[in-house]
This record gives C-alpha cells, structure tokens and sequence, in this order.
C-alpha cells in the first residue's frame, strides 16, 4: 500500500477518493499476483491429475495388455442420458482392453464411483472404487485396504455368473454382502453388471472395429 501511495501525487492522497482508490490499487495488485500463481501451477495441477489418472488405470488393466497410453486413446460414448468416456488399451495396434468409470447410488446422496476394466471378450480385468461416501466399518469394504471383496469381480463376465446370478446372495445372487450392510454391494454389483451392459452394447465403436474406424 505504501508503494501504492508513494505514486499518487499529493493532491490526490489527500483527496476525499484516496481511500477508494487505494484500496482498488490493491486490489488489482492481488488479483494480478493471483493469476500469475494460477499460471505457473497449472501446469503442475494438470500433470498431477494425468499421473493419478494413470495409476488408477493400471489398477484394472494389467501392464500387459497395452504399449500405448490408454489415457490419451480415448472415445465416448453415449449411454442413456449420460455421456462415458471410454480409454482403450492397445497392443501392437489392436485394443485389447477397455476401462471406464461408472457410478451407483451412495449412502445418502452421494455416489460410488468406479474406475472398471474389461478386456475385449467381454470379461472383467478388475474393478476399483475410487471415491465414495459409505459408513465406515460397513460400506467401506468396498475398499481394497479393508476387504478383498471388490476382487472378487475379477474374471466375471455377464455370462459368468448367468443373469439372475448377478446379484448379492440375500437376494439369490452370487455375491458376498456385508455383515450389517447389504445395500452397498448391492448397488456396487449392479453398477458393474451395467459397465458390462454398456461394452457389449458399444463393442465395436469401443475395441475400434466400427466402419469409421479409428475413433481417438
């Protein structure tokens, strides 16, 4: 502010606007200091983000099946109301895999959402829940760090288990619920079955075998 004011001729510091205008001075002051700041860590923001999409990526599509980088071989699509953007794993040219994230209805309003793999048979490489709300010490053990549960979609496809298999077993399923909480993997199962739903109902478009072809 006293650089500010060391600027301003005498007339106007002592001037009924100098507080006005003084405070305006510092104002831009800060909002250009701001934007400044906002550009040189932008850069960093933005690599930080394209890091951890990578490694949560690799959790549900081993290393193996791709020599690309999935997280810039991407398409969407469009699935109901909502559009899903889809990355492609692809070795010697050819997709082998495919993950995207899907939701379900959390606890209260809140929603799961998952990172899932599938390989281009149609079958799960892996499923990751990476953000939700549930109570801890029930819902969370959709976590890897608290139970081993998520893993076990691993290897499933939607013939494996047939239709009605594809549910928690209080309701005839064949997946485990959790002790005082069958609520969550019931939503959680039936969000997966639906990134199933969804590859099979875009095969082509997803493993870029459709007659516009290559779609990155």
């Amino acid at each position: 502010m006293r650089v500010i004011s060391h600027w301003l001729k005498p007339e106007i510091r002592h001037g009924a606007g100098y507080p006005i205008l003084l405070l305006g001075g510092v104002a831009l002051l800060v909002s250009a200091a701001i934007g400044i700041a906002d550009r040189t860590t932008r850069a960093d923001i933005a690599r930080r983000q394209l890091e951890d999409l990578q490694a949560t990526l690799q959790q549900v599509v081993p290393a193996e099946y791709y020599d690309n980088d999935p997280v810039r071989d991407t398409v969407t699509v469009q699935e109901g109301h909502r559009s899903v953007q889809v990355y492609r794993a692809r070795r010697k040219g050819r997709v082998q895999a495919v993950s995207f994230r899907t939701t379900a209805p959390g606890y209260g309003s809140s929603e799961m959402v998952m990172i899932v793999g599938v390989d281009r048979d149609g079958k799960l490489l892996g499923v990751r829940v990476i953000s939700h709300a549930e109570t801890p010490g029930l819902g969370d053990k959709i976590e890897t760090s608290k139970s081993d549960w998520i893993l076990g979609f691993a290897g499933r496809s939607l013939s494996d288990p047939p239709p009605a298999g594809w549910g928690v077993k209080k309701d005839g399923g064949v997946f485990d619920q959790f002790t005082g909480a069958t609520i969550t993997p019931r939503a959680v199962v039936k969000a997966v079955k639906g990134g199933l739903e969804l590859f099979a109902h875009h095969r082509a478009v997803l493993l870029d075998e459709s007659s516009g072809g290559n779609d990155r």
